[in-house]
C-alpha cells in the first residue's frame, strides 16, 4: 500500500481550519439564534437547477441544523422562511415555496417532534391557505409539550410588519381605557411581539454575503450580534455553525454600557 502524502496533507489542512465542538464553552452559548436562511435560488442556479431544487435543499439544511443545535445545547432558534416581501416573488415560486412550508410542517409532526423539539410559527398566518394554517395549528399543538430545543419558524413574517401590529394592539388597549399612554415602553412593546415571552437572539446568522438584515427581527435584535458568510443556505453546516458561535463567544457584550 503506498503512502499518499498530498492526502495526508489535506486532511491536516481541513482539520486545522474546522472548528472543533469540543473548543467551545459550553456554558456561553448564545440561548437564541437567529438564522436567515439566504442564497436558496443561487445556489440552485450555479448547479443548473431550478430555484425550487434550491429550496429544498434549504430545507434539509434547516433540518440538519435543528437537530444539530438541539444536540448541543442552543435553547431557541428563529429561522426566516418567508417574509412578507416574498410575495412579490414569481408566482411560480412561492406556489413551489408554499408546498415545500406545507410538506416541512407535515415532516416536522413526524421527525422534529420526535426529537422533543417545540415547534412555533410566527408572522401573520391568517392570509396563508386554510391547509397551512391547519398545519400549523397541529404541530404547535403536537410538540407544545415537548421540552427541547424552541424552533421559532417565520412565515409570511416582517419586522416592519410585527411592529405595526404591536402599535395597533397597545392603541386599541388604549382606547378601551385597559392601559394609558404612560404605560408603554419597551417592555410593553415586546409583549405584543410575535416573539413575546421569548428571549431576545443573542446571534443572528445570515449565509449567502449579504450584510443586512432584510427587516427580520428588528425590534428583537437591538443588541444582537452578527455573523455574516460568504456561504449559501444549502451548505450551510454544523462547522459553520460552529465558528459562528466560537466567534460570538470572543466578543465582549455591553448593551450600551461601558
Amino acid at each position: 500500500m503506498g503512502f499518499n502524502f498530498k492526502k495526508i496533507t489535506e486532511k491536516i489542512k481541513n482539520l486545522k481550519n474546522t472548528k472543533s465542538e469540543h473548543e467551545l464553552d459550553y456554558t456561553a452559548l448564545p440561548e437564541h439564534i437567529g438564522f436567515i436562511m439566504d442564497g436558496n435560488g443561487r445556489w440552485a442556479a450555479r448547479r443548473g437547477l431550478p430555484r425550487s431544487a434550491g429550496h429544498k435543499a434549504g430545507a434539509e439544511a434547516l433540518r440538519r441544523i435543528t437537530e444539530f443545535c438541539d444536540k448541543i445545547g442552543i435553547k431557541i432558534i428563529t429561522v426566516y422562511a418567508f417574509s412578507t416581501e416574498n410575495w412579490k416573488r414569481p408566482q411560480k415560486e412561492v406556489k413551489a415555496l408554499m408546498g415545500l412550508l406545507s410538506q416541512y410542517l407535515g415532516d416536522a409532526e413526524r421527525e422534529l417532534a420526535g426529537k422533543n423539539i417545540v415547534i412555533k410559527v410566527i408572522g401573520d398566518i391568517t392570509t396563508l391557505s386554510q391547509k397551512i394554517q391547519q398545519q400549523v395549528i397541529e404541530t404547535e399543538r403536537l410538540t407544545q409539550n415537548n421540552t427541547g430545543l424552541l424552533l421559532n419558524i417565520a412565515i409570511n413574517y416582517g419586522g416592519r410588519d410585527e411592529i405595526i401590529h404591536a402599535v395597533k394592539q397597545i392603541a386599541k388597549e388604549v382606547q378601551a381605557d385597559r392601559i394609558a399612554v404612560e404605560d408603554i415602553d419597551d417592555q410593553l412593546m415586546s409583549q405584543h411581539m410575535y416573539t413575546r415571552g421569548i428571549k431576545d437572539p443573542d446571534l443572528i446568522i445570515r449565509p449567502s454575503g449579504e450584510l443586512r438584515l432584510s427587516n427580520f427581527l428588528l425590534w428583537q435584535s437591538a443588541y444582537s450580534e452578527f455573523w455574516f458568510a460568504k456561504i449559501y443556505w444549502p451548505d450551510f453546516n454544523s462547522q459553520h455553525l460552529l465558528a459562528a458561535i466560537s466567534d460570538y463567544q470572543k466578543r465582549t457584550r455591553r448593551f450600551g454600557g461601558i
